[in-house]
């Protein structure tokens, strides 16, 4: 039986400096080997590494590969961040650097949720040949869809959360994060609403960024076409948070992608249809694009 890994067990802490400002960065370091990937978390309130992506981290270590779990600045256990100016994918992608130069990783294939995909394309633009494959799901550029009014509703259900934190609040969030919200438990309800409750100052942080810097995440279309590495696109077709056509955008902009949509699938792919996609993911690291 291969091992069963544990968010404790796998938690560590490294000081990444940015600029003028050093943060402490949380990061899992999960299972071994030469083959990194690391998982980029999205934006809502309480997220983190470990609660996007623990139904997919097994999978990728059973296969042998190095699994590497990011909180990033705001979320999770890492320092908060007032981000005043610039983009936060290019912030959130400074910090990776830091992170990947800090373990000395050569290489990395990147899967990244919204608010992480929109970081890890970031990532590929700033320091391409660090980069191997891309999986991006629910996000990956900024400027919203084609067809679909913004925000988006999910959009605004994510910032009455940040405004005004509660289980109600956080219930009729994530009702709309999954095409079936009879799969969410208490157990899950509570366990994010303590993470919530347990960091207000990155919720204070998250709301003051978008007052004085509305611009957190820019629309990076216009460069897509510079990005030459393997991509897998992932949507939901019911996607009420980032729609569907933002993924037909980044299909027509980058060099070398397929898109593939789940249906009856909302915001969180990798959590909705965790063992597909589990399974289509070490296919793509393993044999790229077919």
């Amino acid at each position: 039986m291969s091992k069963q890994w544990t968010e404790v067990e796998t938690s560590k802490f490294i000081s990444i400096q940015d600029k003028a400002s050093i943060f402490n960065i949380h990061y899992n370091d999960i299972g071994q080997g030469d083959r990194v990937v690391v998982m980029l978390h999205g934006s809502g309130p309480g997220t983190s590494g470990w609660a996007n992506f623990n139904r997919n981290i097994q999978s990728l270590t059973d296969a042998g590969y190095r699994v590497i779990l990011m909180d990033c600045p705001g979320w999770g256990k890492s320092d908060t961040v007032l981000n005043d100016n610039g983009s936060r994918s290019y912030l959130n992608a400074r910090i990776l650097k830091g992170l990947v130069d800090a373990l000395s990783l050569s290489k990395i294939s990147l899967i990244g949720n919204s608010m992480g995909a929109h970081s890890a394309v970031a990532f590929t633009l700033e320091y391409p040949d660090l980069v191997n494959k891309l999986i991006l799901m629910g996000g990956g550029t900024g400027g919203g869809g084609i067809f679909t009014p913004k925000p988006a509703e999910g959009i605004k259900l994510i910032n009455k959360l940040y405004q005004e934190p509660s289980l109600e609040n956080l219930k009729e969030m994530m009702n709309i994060f999954v095409y079936d919200p009879s799969n969410l438990t208490e157990e899950m309800f509570t366990n994010r609403f303590t993470s919530i409750l347990a960091r207000k100052d990155h919720l204070e942080n998250f709301i003051n960024s978008f007052k004085v810097n509305p611009k957190q995440f820019p629309d990076v279309s216009h460069r897509l076409n510079e990005i030459a590495n393997e991509t897998l696109i992932i949507w939901g077709r019911e996607d009420r948070f980032v729609p569907l056509d933002t993924g037909l955008i980044l299909l027509s902009g980058l060099q070398r992608a397929e898109l593939h949509v789940f249906n009856r699938c909302g915001h969180w792919a990798q959590w909705e249809y965790a063992d597909k996609f589990n399974r289509m993911a070490i296919d793509f690291l393993e044999n790229g694009i077919h």
